[in-house]
């Protein structure tokens, strides 16, 4: 286990949790679907890649699926901007 590691995870789910929690305080309801609809695969991503590390340790696919998962998340920020 790397505790390098467990504090990229635990600090990217913070930074999730601040997002949904500006997603849930959008007002216009379809806007916030939306943006929950857009957030999603990126929400998913970091579970996975948390499940992975909990049961595998850090590996060279846990290492390539965060790097996914930031690309993901600047990808969201970018389109969104929140």
């Amino acid at each position: 286990m790397s505790k390098d590691f467990e504090k990229l995870i635990s600090s990217s789910k913070k930074g999730n949790e601040l997002i949904l929690a500006k997603i849930h305080d959008i007002y216009d309801d379809d806007i916030r679907e939306e943006y929950a609809l857009a957030f999603a695969p990126v929400k998913f991503k970091l579970d996975e890649i948390s499940t992975n590390y909990d049961s595998l340790g850090i590996t060279e696919e846990s290492a390539n699926m965060y790097d996914n998962y930031t690309s993901m998340l600047e990808s969201f920020k970018n389109e969104y901007e929140i």
